[in-house]
């Protein structure tokens, strides 16, 4: 009889790095723990009818004891996680993982506990968000305007869209594909994984490596839970989840190049950087960046 049940959530297809990763986690904990652990994951919960953003009342609700989820959805609740939400950050993986393993990571974890009933597990690559649409290049923010953007359900992230000359539209991963092929978006944006996963870019045939923002995803677990299993098992998930973010951001850095080559070999039009005014796009924020920015503690 298992001493241990550990219940894990997800939103994604089995293919995406997530699922792996959380699949590598789990994997790690039976090694670590043997039969005196049960662990039931649910990879992609919108299968079952529910919302992907469930996941988060699911996991401090006690229904599910670890999940992952985009910083973007919490930051109204913990606003220091717009850190990393600025627009336009630097195009290195590594830095941001620095920066999330360090200082600056304790910290925002230290502000989740305060603010939310979840601990956070660690940071995972929720990849370079790049702009795909079906109507035509965008090279230039001029080409943004009155265009319909799905976006996340984050206020900073309206803001960067609608400056930039969108018209935002917050709508949950669930209908996020049914909302691209029902041409109800004009536009979206993600990471190349997600274009690919969800099969975005049959319908949206030009996409933009814009890299206008560069996702992270909370690991999170029920910190009530956390506190009552043993020391033992709090020291394996710990040992578990570095492994599993090791493969994690492995993958996602492999993924990226592997989803790169399959929309040019579908035909898709993609507009590099030798291609759009990155400049432009900068520009057109840097008030907003600068804003965020100060609010983070970072200028």
């Amino acid at each position: 009889m298992p001493e241990i049940s550990l219940r894990l959530g997800g939103y994604q297809p089995a293919r995406s790095v997530h699922t792996r990763a959380m699949h590598v986690f789990a994997d790690a904990i039976r090694r670590r723990l043997g039969k005196g652990v049960e662990i039931r994951y649910a990879e992609n919960v919108t299968a079952a009818g529910r919302n992907a953003a469930d996941l988060l009342p699911m996991t401090e609700g006690h229904e599910l004891d670890i999940c992952y989820f985009a910083s973007s959805y919490l930051t109204a609740r913990v606003p220091s996680l717009e850190v990393f939400d600025l627009p336009f950050p630097v195009a290195d993986r590594s830095a941001s993982y620095a920066f999330a393993d360090g200082a600056t990571g304790r910290k925002l974890a230290g502000d989740v506990a305060a603010a939310t009933g979840f601990s956070v597990l660690a940071y995972w690559d929720n990849g370079f968000r790049h702009i795909s649409n079906g109507r035509h290049p965008i090279m230039h923010p001029r080409d943004c305007r009155g265009l319909k953007i799905r976006t996340l359900d984050n206020a900073l992230h309206q803001r960067v869209f609608r400056r930039l000359g969108f018209e935002p539209m917050a709508i949950d991963v669930k209908e996020l594909a049914a909302a691209v092929s029902e041409r109800r978006v004009d536009a979206q944006e993600n990471p190349l994984t997600n274009l690919v996963n969800f099969s975005l870019h049959k319908t949206h045939r030009f996409v933009t490596l814009t890299g206008h923002f560069f996702g992270v995803a909370l690991v999170l677990c029920n910190r009530a839970r956390l506190a009552q299993w043993p020391d033992d098992v709090r020291a394996a998930i710990v040992d578990a989840m570095t492994e599993a973010t090791t493969a994690q951001r492995r993958d996602a850095a492999e993924d990226d190049e592997l989803c790169l080559a399959t929309l040019l070999a579908d035909g898709v039009d993609i507009v590099r950087a030798d291609r759009f005014d990155r400049a432009a796009f900068v520009d057109a924020v840097a008030d907003i960046r600068t804003e965020a920015a100060r609010a983070a503690g970072l200028a």
